[in-house]
């Protein structure tokens, strides 16, 4: 079965870079937000007070169970934050095991698919080669196991972009946000 392009660019490449980001910035973009995606490995400590404040000003998050996104998902509940990924316990018994990334990519053919147009130099005409070794580090040792948790991130994206398309289920759940967060 053939993936259509337009669904794996929306799956891969839905975060937006904001240069030289700072308080000034960030005082305008916060209580903008309608997501904040916090989408560090389980267990590094990567996500911190900017989800929380993000949730305060009414933004849900997607995010792993890491840092700030394990107390936000206490004071929420877990129907009011989309949670995805390997646990910090999976996580650890997966390096134990002895984690193959390359066997995700197999297994979930958008991703494949993915990850193969990166590599072909499809998203970089102008230097094919560009992307080479991101791509055979991801596939040979991915030591944040982003491969080992991209499936249940698409599949939870898809859950987000379902509720997005309910204004009104998304607005109650973002005041649910804004009244647990203080």
């Amino acid at each position: 079965e053939v993936i259509n392009n337009d669904s794996i660019v929306r799956h891969f490449m839905k975060v937006a870079f904001v240069p030289d980001y700072d308080v000034s910035k960030a005082l305008r973009i916060i209580p903008a937000a309608d997501l904040s995606e916090q989408i560090s490995t389980a267990g590094m400590e990567e996500s911190g007070t900017g989800n929380m404040k993000l949730s305060l000003n009414g933004a849900l998050t997607i995010g792993t169970l890491d840092g700030a996104n394990i107390e936000i998902c206490e004071e929420v509940g877990e129907d009011n934050i989309f949670i995805f990924g390997l646990s910090s316990d999976g996580i650890e018994k997966l390096r134990a095991e002895g984690y193959q990334p390359h066997q995700y990519a197999d297994q979930y053919p958008p991703l494949k698919q993915t990850l193969n147009m990166i590599h072909s130099g499809y998203f970089s005409p102008d230097k094919p080669n560009r992307y080479h070794s991101l791509i055979d580090h991801l596939l040979s040792s991915d030591y944040f196991m982003l491969l080992a948790d991209f499936e249940d991130y698409a599949r939870t994206q898809e859950r987000v972009d379902e509720l997005y398309q309910k204004p009104q289920e998304w607005a109650r759940q973002a005041l649910i946000n804004v009244a647990n967060m203080g």
